[in-house]
């Protein structure tokens, strides 16, 4: 990479974690202000930003000892150039000579020449003092690189599991496909992707599950835009599983966006009923962009599923997935932004809107039907205790599994079996 392309990536960077940090976006959502750059370097522009949000709380840490005074609030982008070049000295494990240089270069380039000193002295200092600094680090909780409000709640919720909770928090997911079992087989994709190149193998509990090595862009991957695979961790793909659905029946997907449930359901069982609902219009278009790449069809609707009164035709559903909005904190392998984004408030404002969905829904399920409760949170303010509050309002409800009945649910953990961080609450409907 030639030293203009990158430090046209590493200012790239600094545009997606400023839409991040200051726009208070996801980053998936974020786009750098230079529109020629080229993959690569948007890219590598993009793992350095997924990097930096990783590792956040722990880069701050050290820059905070580095840095003789903080940096105006004009300069935060020079801050956060620092932080790119902490993470690619310490966890990147990028040459030295080059990290220093090319993120000093890049101060320049970003017209702020009186920073390259400053950025080349700080990333030096780092790289004669890096064992005394990381020394320090492990004995402080920044070196787990959560906010201190989460680290408390899952020391309380999971005081055995904590530690590792956040360990693999902090490492990079790998890439999982789901196979259109319409249209292929499992062993028949295994085969192409090997001859492509790609190290593939199956997953021991998602049965349409497939992982790849290296990661690669959607249009690098056979079979993608044909609509063979998807891309999908193996604990979403475990909603199809456990709901289960029959031929014939009605079946409904009550916060469906961005569709991938959606279509594996219809993999997994063409012959149901299926309605699909989300209350964002635009994410009603995802659904459908993602059946019509599959060749799927079902009927997609901008609804609340909380308020039935505006959508619902009064028959029952045999069966319903509730995927339930959450804090993601199961999902922070995958999106690190998650962690800066999120806020106490928010999960509280989660819970009472997981509670409001469940109360509306439940009255639309045929008696000896099924409801799938869903998140990819951790947390058991969303998950147990939301199920155990659930139960105690609802004697024709009862747990069907997996799990431990009297846990109210399966909570998968981050990393488990190679999966993101779920919980599933089959309830069955009595009379």
């Amino acid at each position: 990479m030639s030293k203009q392309a990158a430090g046209g990536a590493r200012l790239a960077a600094l545009d997606l974690l400023g839409g991040v940090l200051d726009g208070r976006r996801a980053l998936g959502e974020v786009r750098p202000s230079q529109q020629d750059l080229p993959a690569r370097d948007l890219a590598f522009a993009t793992h350095l930003a997924y990097g930096v949000l990783r590792w956040l709380g722990a880069l701050e840490w050290l820059a905070g000892r580095l840095l003789d005074k903080p940096l105006k609030h004009k300069d935060r982008d020079m801050h956060r150039l620092v932080l790119v070049g902490l993470f690619q000295l310490w966890q990147d494990d990028t040459p030295a000579h080059a990290a220093v240089h090319a993120n000093a270069e890049c101060a320049r380039q970003a017209g702020k020449p009186w920073a390259v000193g400053l950025v080349n002295a700080v990333l030096r200092r780092f790289l004669r003092e890096r064992e005394a600094l990381l020394g320090g680090l492990e004995k402080s909780e920044n070196r787990y690189a959560h906010p201190d409000w989460l680290l408390d709640i899952l020391r309380q919720d999971w005081p055995a599991d904590w530690t590792s909770i956040a360990a693999q928090n902090n490492r990079a997911a790998p890439l999982w496909l789901r196979v259109n079992r319409q249209r292929t087989d499992v062993e028949s994709q295994l085969s192409v992707l090997a001859a492509a190149g790609f190290t593939a193998h199956r997953h021991p509990k998602a049965t349409e599950a497939v992982v790849i090595e290296p990661a690669a862009p959607v249009s690098a991957i056979p079979g993608f835009a044909g609509g063979l695979l998807s891309v999908q961790d193996p604990a979403a793909q475990l909603a199809a599983q456990m709901l289960d659905p029959q031929p014939g029946e009605r079946v409904l997907d009550a916060c469906a966006a961005p569709g991938g449930k959606t279509s594996h359901l219809l993999e997994y069982q063409p012959d149901i009923e299926l309605l699909a609902l989300d209350r964002d219009l635009d994410r009603c278009r995802l659904i459908n962009d993602n059946l019509a790449r599959l060749g799927l069809s079902c009927p997609v609707l901008e609804a609340d599923a909380g308020e039935p009164a505006g959508w619902w035709d009064g028959k029952p559903f045999d069966r319903i997935l509730l995927d339930a909005p959450c804090s993601a904190t199961g999902v922070i392998r995958r999106h690190p932004e998650i962690k800066c984004l999120r806020e106490p408030g928010q999960v509280s404002r989660a819970v009472e809107d997981q509670r409001r969905l469940l109360e509306a829904l439940w009255p639309l399920l045929e008696t000896g039907g099924m409801l799938v409760y869903a998140t990819c949170s951790v947390l058991k303010c969303e998950n147990h205790e939301q199920i155990h509050g659930f139960l105690s309002r609802h004697p024709d409800a009862a747990i069907a599994g997996p799990g431990d009945p009297a846990e109210g649910g399966w909570q998968i953990q981050p990393g488990e079996d190679d999966m993101d961080g779920f919980f599933y609450a089959q309830l069955r409907k009595h009379s």
